[in-house]
């Protein structure tokens, strides 16, 4: 009789088996923690047994996924981990490998590190902007929006594609409905596009970007500043965007020129505006639905690739707001 609730994974190569048990076997260890699991291995094999007879065929599913990966020399993380199991309960096998097996290159850190795209939805993110010259991004935080729109306008100034990169937000906290913020603008502006520079420094240093900056081939200036200007040949980002108006959203998209890409990112569930007031990106996404040349990329929960105890303590807060 076969006993449902144990599952034995034989593996006939060994550089598999060693990718997919990570080092130290994290990446087991994530495995369990995710479905609280008994693993254990014995020589190349892994053996794992489970209370809950349902969780069984899709230990299957996942494990036959992480072998094709494996058998690429592919490289596999606990954050891997994490959303191959998210996605085993969504999509085919064959989907979830080719995200792995045909990666989407985007650039280069400073160091050498390749950059590819890590999700389902950052490759459609990514055809969206080669394609149309507009695009919405919508999701939460930590689905890398704001991340691969700024590796990839990078990627564009440094193959030529285009000459500048504007990187802008409307500072609701400073008061930018009446066009004024007082002190340095660099100054005040920086704080709130913290995660826009971090993009920025791993791919070029600190140094190139401040050499950037001064030439005027990367420009960091709030959403009021847009204002009368026609922005060709940019590449340019509004982050933060569920905190436009509908006024500042139409000003904006307005100034798009030739030979230029706009990407607007935002969370439209995280919106800081005065109650009364309408989001500009909810706004702008339905009233554009439909036009050519403009797209609209929903991340979800299952982008969000977080350490599985924090997945946890997440549940149990939403549980006790409810």
């Amino acid at each position: 009789m076969v006993d449902l609730t144990k599952l034995e994974i034989k593996f006939r190569n060994l550089d598999s088996f060693r990718i997919i048990l990570g080092s130290n076997d994290a990446n087991l260890k994530v495995l369990n923690s995710l479905y609280n699991l008994d693993i254990f291995t014995k020589g190349e094999d892994i053996f794992i047994s489970t209370k809950d007879v349902e969780i069984i065929e899709l230990l299957e599913k996942i494990f036959e996924v992480l072998i094709m990966i494996a058998s690429n020399n592919v490289i596999i993380s606990e954050r891997d981990i994490i959303y191959i199991a998210s996605l085993s309960e969504k999509i085919s096998k064959e989907d979830i490998v080719d995200i792995y097996v045909n990666r989407m290159f985007i650039t280069k850190t400073l160091s050498g590190k390749p950059i590819y795209a890590k999700t389902l939805n950052q490759k459609e993110y990514i055809k969206a902007i080669n394609r149309d010259d507009l695009v919405f991004a919508i999701g939460p935080a930590g689905t890398g929006k704001t991340y691969i729109a700024v590796v990839n306008a990078l990627a564009k100034l440094k193959k030529s594609e285009v000459k500048k990169i504007i990187l802008t937000r409307p500072a609701v906290e400073a008061g930018e409905s009446l066009g004024f913020l007082p002190g340095d603008l660099k100054e005040k502006v920086d704080p709130y596009l913290r995660p826009l520079y971090d993009a920025l420094y791993e791919v070029l240093g600190s140094n190139t970007v401040e050499e950037y900056i001064e030439k005027g081939i990367i420009e960091i200036a709030p959403l009021a500043y847009m204002r009368g200007r026609t922005l060709e040949n940019a590449y340019v980002i509004l982050d933060e965007a569920q905190n436009t108006t509908i006024n500042q959203m139409k000003l904006f998209l307005t100034r798009l020129g030739f030979n230029s890409k706009m990407v607007v990112t935002g969370d439209i569930t995280q919106i800081d505006l005065p109650r009364k007031i309408d989001s500009g990106m909810i706004n702008a996404v339905k009233l554009l639905e439909g036009v050519k040349g403009i797209s609209t990329i929903k991340f979800e929960r299952i982008d969000v690739i977080r350490h599985p105890l924090v997945q946890k303590v997440l549940a149990k807060y939403e549980e006790y707001e409810r």
